[in-house]
């Protein structure tokens, strides 16, 4: 299935703490959508990569996703080596995405640097043709480069090149988060396990109000930031939105 919007994150969850509300906006404009997973979180704290996968389901029944996918590379080891941009080479060029929505690429979690960096990687590599490839079936893969990569925040704070308005979804993208239970702050999560950085109450606190100041931006309740390497070129100045006038 070919994708236009393509999300590519190392652990389930990012993409829904990052980039779902874009994700589901573009969804609601009538694009087709979909997340790719690096790893399957099993190194986490809390929880299991079995259930992981459970929480990512259903996270992408509430995004609405036309794909889910998981490479199921080492999490905490994988690198951005020829291994693993040919793995990620090859998802590329079976959605053939026109924007791939990626981690960030330095972070206070390393892996999210380093699969940032892995990402930006692939996805030039991905649209030379002497680079070759197959899909599941065997068949030889076109070379595709998606136009745009846009890196999305995540712990560490940056200025965005842009931000996205999210209101209308904010909710929704909350209930994506909360369904990884495990991971985030739950009353139905009875698991005898360690609280960590992420699980606590203040965790989404901060969530929502890193969100609420990007929607300040511009004049908006909520937003979700990205950074883009490439320079982003307009053909008229209706493709602005500036609501705090």
């Amino acid at each position: 299935m070919k994708l236009d919007i393509l999300a590519i994150a190392v652990h389930p969850d990012d993409a829904e703490l990052c980039c779902s509300g874009t994700l589901m906006m573009e969804k609601e404009h009538g694009k087709k959508v979909g997340v790719v997973d690096l790893t399957r979180g099993e190194l986490g704290t809390r929880g299991s990569a079995e259930l992981r996968a459970v929480e990512s389901e259903k996270a992408a029944s509430i995004m609405q996703l036309d794909v889910r996918e998981n490479l199921g590379m080492a999490d905490g080891f994988f690198k951005n080596d020829e291994q693993h941009q040919r793995l990620l080479i090859r998802a590329i060029r079976k959605y053939q995405p026109e924007i791939v929505l990626a981690s960030a690429l330095a972070d206070r979690h390393p892996d999210h640097g380093r699969a940032g960096n892995l990402i930006a990687d692939a996805c030039f590599l991905s649209g030379l043709r002497k680079i070759e490839t197959v899909d599941n079936d065997g068949i030889d893969q076109q070379s595709w480069r998606p136009k745009y990569v846009f890196h999305f925040i995540q712990d560490r704070f940056y200025n965005p090149s842009f931000v996205y308005d999210i209101s209308n979804v904010f909710e929704r993208k909350l209930e994506s988060i909360k369904a990884y239970s495990s991971q985030f702050f739950s009353t139905e999560y009875k698991e005898n396990e360690p609280q960590t950085y992420i699980s606590s109450p203040e965790f989404l606190n901060s969530i929502i109000g890193r969100h609420q100041m990007f929607g300040k931006m511009i004049g908006v309740p909520y937003a979700e930031g990205f950074i883009a390497e490439k320079m982003i070129g307009i053909r008229n100045f209706d493709s602005f939105v500036q609501l705090d006038t």
